[in-house]
């Protein structure tokens, strides 16, 4: 067995082993059915449901579908927990809702963007491999757990209090970040549209403060949710509201910033403009333009 191999099942091992634990964590004090976690539950579907959509995946070659299962996971998650405790409370439904917002909109700007270009950049090595494309879909099955656990400890937890101060401050945030994620979204969507710009990176609007505001808004976002959560949550659960922390972790330190700054690097790397760009924008938290942006 080869080290790659090895170093992948490692992975998947681990991942479902974090997975398992986060699942107990969030499952304290919470709603049962049947005797098993409704916590649980949604901890099951998330690396089942990756799995599944797997198979085909590695058999036809194609990451078409990735994105576009991870937001399905999301949605399902909210599904049974919905489903197995009947909550109707605002502070459930708030939190269910911002969720599944995020969740369509991201999956289907994500899924549309894939079947417009064909392909992602990301896949075309780790496809190619069982057991790195495996610990790329368990990682994403992880990643789905993780960053709702908060939300999912909330609404499965039984427990009610008054929205409050902090529910609604948590709200705020969260309108902020998914603001910031989907103008981010917008404006490099209609400069990749303009055929002139193909050669060319985007330092304009948002992109003018951060070399990616998509990413810090979706990290202030999940930051939104959690300080939305956390007023119902108690013992173990408190394990949940590490989300915005692996948010962090996972995009600026594996599967985000890192790859799209090497490829760009390798891309506009020579170039003086960009060079000047990096100089002058922040990679992640924004600040103000520090001189007016060119387009190279």
């Amino acid at each position: 067995m080869s080290h790659v191999r090895r170093q992948s099942l490692a992975v998947v091992v681990v991942s479902v082993g974090v997975g398992a634990g986060v699942s107990w964590a969030g499952s304290q004090g919470g709603a049962r059915v049947g005797g098993l976690p409704v916590f649980a539950a949604c901890g099951m579907l998330a690396f089942g449901l990756n799995w599944l959509v797997f198979v085909p995946s590695y058999l036809t070659q194609t990451e078409r579908y990735f994105d576009l299962t991870g937001s399905l996971t999301y949605l399902g998650s909210l599904g049974i927990a919905f489903l197995m405790t009947g909550v109707s409370d605002l502070r459930g439904l708030l939190l269910g809702g911002m969720v599944a917002i995020w969740a369509i909109r991201l999956g289907s700007f994500l899924f549309n963007r894939i079947l417009r270009s064909g392909h992602d950049g990301r896949f075309d090595i780790l496809k190619r491999s069982f057991s790195r494309f495996l610990m790329t879909w368990t990682l994403q099955g992880l990643w789905v757990l993780l960053t709702v656990s908060a939300a999912l400890a909330a609404i499965t937890s039984g427990q009610t209090a008054p929205l409050g101060a902090v529910g609604w401050g948590g709200v705020v945030v969260w309108l902020f970040g998914f603001g910031v994620e989907v103008v981010a979204d917008i404006q490099k969507a209609r400069f990749r549209a303009d055929p002139s710009n193909q050669a060319h990176f985007i330092q304009t609007g948002l992109w003018a403060w951060s070399r990616h505001p998509n990413y810090f808004g979706e990290i202030t976002l999940w930051s939104g949710i959690v300080i939305t959560a956390m007023p119902v949550l108690a013992g173990w659960q408190y394990v949940t509201l590490l989300s915005p922390v692996f948010v962090y972790l996972l995009l600026t330190r594996i599967s985000g910033v890192p790859l799209l700054e090497e490829r760009a690097h390798k891309r506009w790397g020579d170039l003086a403009t960009y060079r000047a760009y990096t100089e002058r924008t922040p990679v992640l938290f924004p600040r103000p333009p520090r001189a007016a942006s060119t387009t190279e």
